[in-house]
């Protein structure tokens, strides 16, 4: 069976078990307890992540309203971090908290950047992870403005079925700019 990070990164750029080992040895893998901070607002931001198992939620802080804004879900295969503060060497400005038990695989940007500049088919798929990061957080971005609470409720559900269950409304309320009371009524109809 092969490891789940090169069935990710394969989806796009082919290695061989010599040059996935290399890959793989610049990696630290860490565990967080479900509630967990992995990253904390303010803190400087180490490590870009791979989710081998579990679920996290990536958030702000209104300054206003003291409430919390879900900025982004992650599960097994997707990556998280606070990008800005990761890739800057600046101090994180949301925090990632572990919904779930956790197992992660730890990337730091020198060894992001040496893979890269060591492996044009890992720059490749670096390259190509970002375009379609890019792409989804736009869509994001467009159903945020052009949907109503209802449309982007749906567009939630239909994009992230494994979602639904795993995440409290309240949080997939706050991702989606609603109430937890719309969250509720539309889960009812």
């Amino acid at each position: 069976m092969l490891h789940p990070l090169r069935v990710h990164i394969e989806a796009i750029s082919k290695f061989t078990d010599e040059e996935f080992a290399y890959i793989l040895s610049h990696f630290t893998e860490k565990k967080v307890k479900k509630h967990g901070d992995l990253i904390r607002e303010g803190e400087f931001v180490q490590h870009e992540y791979f989710v081998l198992k579990g679920c996290l939620r990536a958030y702000v802080v209104d300054p206003e309203t003291g409430k919390e804004v879900t900025y982004q879900f992650a599960v097994e295969n997707w990556w998280i971090s606070d990008r800005d503060a990761f890739m800057n060497g600046t101090k994180a400005k949301m925090t990632i908290e572990c919904l779930e038990p956790c197992e992660l695989l730890a990337l730091t940007l020198a060894n992001r950047e040496k893979l890269g500049a060591e492996m044009w088919k890992y720059e490749h798929y670096l390259n190509v992870k970002s375009n379609i990061g890019y792409i989804a957080l736009q869509k994001r971005m467009l159903t945020m403005i052009t949907r109503n609470a209802k449309e982007r409720y749906e567009n939630f559900v239909h994009q992230y079925p494994n979602l639904v269950n795993r995440v409290p409304r309240t949080y997939i309320a706050s991702y989606l700019g609603v109430s937890r009371e719309t969250i509720s009524r539309l889960y009812r109809s």
